[in-house]
């Protein structure tokens, strides 16, 4: 693969010109995989894909993982349709890593602009590795080998209230149950160890104590939101970006007031350990 990477941070995105995703390969696709491994999210300017081409090249890099509520696209329903205006509240705001309810949650996001505002609409990613090398040791100590609840409810409540999705609550709780995950996860191919709490699914940490699990969840939620584990990217129309969920987590900044189309494929994972 001949093409241009150029880092965003000393840790976390790298910018990847000279490759037409139009016309990946399975080569291509396993470069691409290396440079995720090194740079955790990568951004690909100038594609414009449509909907069935942005589908054909998710599915090379695994088993499409279909969102269970949310906006989907007319003609490929396996694509979620984030078409927003005032996103103040409506979840993507907060920092998260996606679906993580899920008893396996997904490997890859893919994420393309589609209409952006004027000005605003760009999104933040925090590398979870730094933030849990960040960590003092005996801290990482204290969390190693702990699980935490993660839960739907509070995002799907949003999802129906702002009129995002018609899912049923108790339909839903049933199929998707809360799951219990690792607070620090390793990773399967690098043996790196990140955090694994986010603000929008994980509900308490699973034995402690109710205020000490507000205690400590609260202090994690804050520290992954320092600035030196962060990345940000302001998007262009047409570019794709490919991130790695199971060590960033991602911010999508609620500061325009016209409209701003992407297009999103989450890629199957596996179960966190």
């Amino acid at each position: 693969m001949t093409a241009t990477v150029d880092r965003l941070t000393a840790t976390t995105g790298a910018i990847v010109e000279g490759i037409d995703l139009h016309a990946t390969t399975a080569e291509t696709v396993g470069a691409i995989e290396e440079l995720l491994l090194e740079h955790l999210v990568l951004f690909f300017p100038g594609q414009a894909l449509e909907p069935a081409a942005q589908m054909q090249l998710a599915r090379l890099f695994g088993q499409i993982d279909v969102a269970p509520f949310g906006p989907k696209h007319a003609e490929v329903p396996e694509m979620t349709v984030l078409d927003q205006e005032s996103p103040r509240g409506e979840g993507a705001d907060a920092w998260h890593s996606d679906n993580s309810f899920r008893a396996e949650p997904p490997k890859y996001t893919m994420l393309q602009s589609v209409l952006l505002p004027p000005t605003g609409g760009d999104t933040c990613w925090a590398n979870m590795y730094e933030a849990y090398d960040a960590l003092s040791e005996p801290m990482r100590q204290l969390l190693d080998g702990l699980t935490a609840t993660h839960d739907l409810s509070k995002t799907l409540e949003v999802a129906i209230a702002k009129g995002l999705s018609d899912a049923d609550p108790t339909e839903m709780r049933k199929v998707y149950p809360p799951e219990h995950h690792p607070v620090v996860r390793t990773h399967p191919q690098t043996g790196r160890k990140a955090l694994f709490v986010n603000s929008n699914f994980t509900t308490r940490i699973d034995g402690l104590t109710d205020a000490e699990s507000r205690k400590v969840l609260d202090l994690l939620l804050e520290h992954v939101q320092t600035p030196y584990f962060q990345c940000r990217y302001r998007w262009q129309p047409g570019t794709l970006a490919i991130w790695d969920n199971r060590c960033l987590q991602h911010f999508a900044v609620p500061d325009y007031t016209s409209r701003r189309v992407m297009h999103r494929f989450t890629i199957s994972g596996d179960r966190p350990r």
